[in-house]
C-alpha cells in the first residue's frame, strides 16, 4: 500500500511543541548583545533602550542609590539586572532599577547570577516602544512575585505612577513628591527632577 494512500494507516509525527526554557537556559546563552527577559518559560528578545530612557533611569538610579548607601538601607541595582520572579515556567525580568532591602540580602552576599525572587522596589520607565499592555503586565508580575513597590516613570506624560498593588496606585505629577514610603524609608524627590 502507498504511503500517500487514502486506507493508509501510517501513524502520524507529533505536532512540534515549543520548548520552555529555564533561567539556567537563560543564564548560559552567549552574549550576542541583546537583552533578554524570560517571561512563563518564553524568550523575549529586548532593543536596546534608546537615549531618553537612559537618562531618565540614571537620574533615578544616582539618586536612589546614593540615599540607599549613605543611609546603609540595602542595594540598587542597575538596569538589566536579572530577577528570578516565578519558575515552571520560569520568568526573569529586568527592571530599569531596583532596590532590596538590607535584611533581604545574603549573609554570604549578593549572588552571581539572577536574583532569586522580586526586589522590595521595581522602577520601569516607560520607552517610546513599550505598550501599556506590556508595562501593566511587568507591574502585575511584580507585585504577584511579592514587590511591595513598583514605579513607573513616563516620560511622555512626564508622571510617575506608584503601584503598592494592583487596585492600589497613585499617579504623581511634576510638582509632586516621589516618596520611598515603608520600603525606602526617609527617600524623597521631586518628580521635575526625573525630567528636567
Amino acid at each position: 500500500m502507498k504511503a500517500n494512500s487514502p486506507n493508509c494507516t501510517a501513524s502520524r509525527l507529533p505536532v512540534a511543541q515549543q520548548t520552555l526554557m529555564t533561567a539556567d537556559d537563560l543564564w548560559k546563552l552567549p552574549d550576542d548583545e541583546h537583552r533578554y527577559e524570560l517571561v512563563k518559560g518564553e524568550l523575549r528578545q529586548m532593543p536596546p533602550a534608546g537615549s531618553e530612557h537612559g537618562v531618565r533611569a540614571v537620574r533615578i538610579t544616582w539618586r536612589l542609590a546614593q540615599y540607599v548607601e549613605m543611609n546603609k538601607l540595602g542595594c540598587v541595582f542597575a538596569a538589566e539586572t536579572g530577577f528570578k520572579i516565578a519558575q515552571n515556567p520560569d520568568t526573569v525580568r529586568a527592571p530599569d532599577v531596583a532596590f532590596v532591602r538590607q535584611s533581604s540580602i545574603p549573609e554570604n552576599g549578593i549572588p552571581a547570577g539572577y536574583w532569586e525572587g522580586a526586589p522590595d522596589l521595581a522602577v520601569e520607565v516607560i520607552s517610546p516602544g513599550d505598550t501599556y499592555t506590556a508595562v501593566a503586565e511587568k507591574v502585575d508580575q511584580w507585585l504577584q512575585a511579592g514587590c511591595s513597590l513598583v514605579w513607573v516613570v513616563n516620560p511622555r506624560r512626564r508622571t510617575v505612577e506608584v503601584y503598592r498593588a494592583p487596585d492600589d496606585f497613585t499617579i504623581l505629577k511634576a510638582e509632586d513628591i516621589l516618596d520611598g514610603e515603608a520600603v525606602v524609608e526617609g527617600f524623597q524627590c521631586r518628580v521635575a527632577e526625573l525630567f528636567e
